[in-house]
């Protein structure tokens, strides 16, 4: 069975922390559920990339096609990764906006894995007093091991060391564990069983 898994980054640099642990996340599920027997597809997003498309949609209440191409990937796939750096002490204003603009039941029972990136471990909490709240609050299921990034932890050999590749491998297992015995999510086509003609006109 194909899967699909969506990477959110809210890095606002580039190179960016929060995008090179997005991918080492990624890839860490992707190698998780092909040993599982399934065949993935990585959506990575760059919130940087549709910073104002973003403020656009809150301003007028709707999305462009691309930024709407962007949150029907989010909610058509199977899980998501979603990984922002720590400003004052919390997910940054791109991450925030993006999570606004997201339709109310896009994440309901979606298996999703947080991660963050920060420039001191003492912004850890960041994952369990900002991130994992609301995400819960969007009803999504929200794996157990969350994954922060500090400088001390990109070591010159990268994430192959300890101990951050075991926080990794641990996330990327729960969440390949979870998207592997659902069921993909499903989605009405307004397309396929539109409403007659004849039932849209007035009666007498």
């Amino acid at each position: 069975m194909k899967r699909t898994i969506a990477v959110v980054a809210a890095g606002l640099r580039q190179p960016s922390s929060t995008r090179l642990l997005a991918d080492r996340l990624a890839e860490a599920t992707r190698r998780e559920l092909v040993r599982l027997g399934a065949e993935v597809d990585l959506e990575t997003i760059e919130l940087r990339d549709h910073g104002h498309d973003l403020v656009n949609n809150l301003v007028v209440g709707y999305p462009s096609e691309g930024l709407e191409r962007v949150l029907r990937k989010v909610a058509h796939a199977d899980g998501l990764i979603a990984v922002t750096p720590t400003f004052t002490a919390s997910y940054n204003g791109l991450f925030k906006m993006f999570v606004e603009v997201l339709d109310d039941t896009a994440l309901v029972d979606k298996p999703v894995l947080i991660a963050a990136t920060g420039g001191t471990g003492r912004h850890s909490l960041v994952l369990e007093h900002g991130l994992r709240p609301l995400f819960s609050y969007l009803r999504a299921l929200v794996v157990p091991t969350g994954v922060f990034a500090a400088p001390e932890d990109w070591g010159a050999a990268g994430v192959t060391e300890e101990p951050l590749a075991r926080r990794i491998d641990r996330a990327a297992a729960e969440l390949a564990r979870e998207v592997g015995h659902r069921d993909p999510p499903a989605f009405d086509d307004p397309f396929e069983s539109p409403v007659p003609f004849s039932e849209l006109l007035p009666r007498d």
